[in-house]
């Protein structure tokens, strides 16, 4: 059976100093309301926000340093370098600045996952930073702003979404694959649980237009269709090529009312998107809110994605014990920049008995340039404002990332994930295109699910885990539960052109 393994625990830290004003206050608020507790360093604690019991793992934690980094005003927060100077607080080795160093800020949350993670982004950008998180936290302390978000999940976006176990696939070995149906939410992916609780709060701040970035175009018409519902405009900055492989989720967005631009910068691909869409942002901080797509980026976007994207796991854990009487040994995630994959394993994660397994693009093969897995084959950088895998050339450049799948064409990956690899509660493996493409097939034709390429990969993954999976006796089955993350339809041309 797949056992995961987990650190060991670790003592309590103390909270650090007041914040900026009012910060405080909101803090207090939020033990009041939420019974919060300390974490252990590095540890991934818990809260529960009134209303939204059901949302286990939404983090709550103490004032925590950061360290920032200088550049030009008016340039995009990316750096691509190898990082230097002090790691989180709660990373190994960890040692306070000396003089002459980057100075540390305090934040309201955490910033970094052990040594992941931070604000390595212009100076001029800290203060929208700070006016997001004060915002994120003063909102989900809201019962008001809670209820809203429960009222419009349920009513527009259509959740909870069900589990489906696969009847017919070509299993070699004993196990069972169940899918958690996120292409069955409004939008057809798991990208507008994310982008329907930030454009929620972009209204709260009296935002009046949203931006985004996107690859395969699901966060794009995931925003574009909160943008129509909040009588918001709508920007989307979406890859050259990506625009081209993705012409129908581009009319989707078009016909919802955002204004699609494309990137021609660079590789003209996802990592080009975000570059444009975080230096739009910088110039339009005013009026403008970043509907940031996935787990990464500058603290706090990866706090809240993973907190919008947890409803997946909380509901997945209560349906899987209810119709299994039982966890799942596994629960299986594709990996870009890690958004669905965060959400699908946020309420698992204090469930050593539950593997983590995040899939990431292989692409050509892991030995060849042309893959999309910093984790499985990248090293420490810094990309569009935080500390992670990076694919990284021996300069310090980065590396073009490839896949099949627009979705995860993404050179870096959320520091939660980085996180989750170094400590190794989670295990991150590799699926070439070729295999991804065959599990699209496979699915489609077996099930009469046409399933994201995105999605494909964690397809792929749990065929290969049931394979491998042979014991035998009473408990010798193998539980796998898989996020199927986004429908397919998208991706028929992408599809044909690969096998033709």
């Amino acid at each position: 059976m797949l056992r995961p393994r987990v650190p060991p625990a670790q003592g309590l830290r103390a909270p650090g100093p007041e914040g900026p004003e009012g910060s405080e206050k909101v803090r207090g608020a939020l033990v009041r309301l939420t019974g919060a507790r300390f974490p252990a360093p590095g540890a991934l604690s818990t809260w529960y926000p009134p209303g939204a019991a059901h949302l286990r793992f939404a983090p709550c934690f103490p004032r925590v340093r950061t360290v920032t980094t200088s550049t030009l005003p008016g340039s995009a927060p990316t750096a691509n370098r190898v990082p230097t100077g002090p790691l989180g607080p709660d990373a190994p080795g960890y040692t306070a600045p000396a003089a002459g160093d980057d100075v540390p800020r305090e934040t309201i949350l955490p910033a970094f996952f052990g040594r992941f993670g931070g604000q390595e982004v212009p100076e001029f950008l800290l203060p929208a930073l700070d006016e997001l998180e004060a915002a994120f936290t003063r909102a989900v302390a809201d019962p008001a702003f809670l209820a809203e978000l429960d009222e419009l999940r349920s009513t527009y976006l259509g959740r909870p979404t069900p589990l489906y176990e696969c009847r017919n696939l070509p299993l070699e070995g004993r196990a069972r694959i169940v899918l958690k149906r996120e292409d069955l939410v409004h939008g057809g992916a798991h990208k507008g649980n994310n982008a329907l609780g930030q454009a929620l709060l972009a209204r709260r701040m009296g935002k009046k237009r949203l931006i985004a970035e996107t690859g395969a175009g699901q966060h794009g018409t995931a925003t574009a269709m909160v943008a129509a519902l909040m009588g918001l405009e709508c920007t989307i900055y979406m890859g050259a090529h990506d625009v081209a492989r993705q012409r129908p989720n581009v009319e989707r967005m078009e016909l919802m009312g955002a204004t699609v631009v494309p990137v021609t910068q660079g590789g003209a691909g996802l990592k080009d998107a975000v570059d444009v869409a975080l230096g739009q942002w910088c110039e339009q901080l005013e009026d403008t809110f970043y509907v940031l797509g996935s787990a990464t980026g500058p603290h706090p976007f990866p706090t809240i994605v993973r907190y919008f994207q947890a409803v997946i796991s909380a509901e997945s854990h209560r349906q899987v014990m209810e119709r299994y009487c039982r966890l799942p040994d596994a629960v299986v995630a594709c990996v870009g920049g890690g958004s669905n994959a965060i959400g699908a394993f946020a309420s698992y994660i204090d469930d050593p008995e539950v593997a983590l397994v995040g899939v990431e693009p292989a692409g050509k093969g892991l030995d060849t340039p042309f893959h999309g897995a910093p984790i499985c084959a990248g090293r420490t950088g810094i990309l569009h404002g935080t500390r992670s895998y990076v694919m990284l050339s021996d300069d310090g450049e980065v590396l073009p990332s490839h896949s099949v799948s627009a979705g995860l064409d993404y050179p870096s990956v959320g520091p939660e994930h980085a996180h989750l690899a170094d400590t190794g509660r989670a295990t991150y493996v590799g699926i070439t295109d070729e295999e991804a493409v065959e599990a699209f097939g496979l699915l489609s034709r077996h099930e009469g699910i046409i399933p994201a390429m995105e999605s494909s990969h964690a397809i792929a993954q749990a065929l290969k885990m049931a394979r491998e999976h042979t014991e035998s006796g009473p408990d010798g089955e193998l539980l796998l539960l898989v996020n199927l993350s986004g429908r397919g339809d998208k991706d028929m041309d992408e599809v044909r052109e690969h096998l033709s």
